[in-house]
């Protein structure tokens, strides 16, 4: 990761982002917190995290209505969600792949879990941008307009 990573952990509840935030504590990155789905959304727009930790039972939008939105806005799409649920059920889990999150984690959260799901994800992030810069490159080089130029 070249980088700091940015993490951004939205639940309403305080201790869930307390407990989340010490889990994270090894791991280098930039932590901020969201309190329901519509503070979530303005919090990617302002703080542009490489992965989201979200709760699917907040206030104002679910996680499942974030998700959806960010994942079909060409400018967010990208970043990475690993849902947090203590939702379970079979319907949950296809609701979650409707609105196309990239993992899901379930609570109560087991420290472990988190982290190497958390490091994996960031990794294939930063391997994701790096492809993208690198198309971008190519790009570039075969039309003539070149980096250089």
């Amino acid at each position: 990761m070249s980088e700091t990573n940015r993490v951004l952990i939205a639940d309403d509840n305080q201790a869930n982002c307390e407990l989340l935030e010490a889990y994270l504590a090894d791991i280098d990155c930039e932590i901020e917190f969201a309190v329901d789905g519509q503070d979530t959304l303005a919090k990617v727009e302002s703080f542009r995290p490489d992965l989201i930790l979200l709760d699917v039972m907040m206030p104002k939008l679910s996680g499942f209505e974030v998700c959806k939105q960010l994942k079909s806005n060409p400018s967010t799409a990208n970043v990475m969600v690993l849902m947090v649920t203590a939702l379970n059920e079979l319907g949950d889990i296809e609701r979650g792949v409707e609105a196309q999150t990239d993992d899901f984690l379930s609570k109560p959260v087991n420290r472990a879990q988190l982290v190497k799901r958390v490091q994996n994800m960031l990794r294939l992030k930063d391997v994701t941008d790096e492809v993208e810069r690198l198309r971008r490159y190519i790009d570039q080089m075969e039309d003539g307009s070149g980096p250089d130029q």
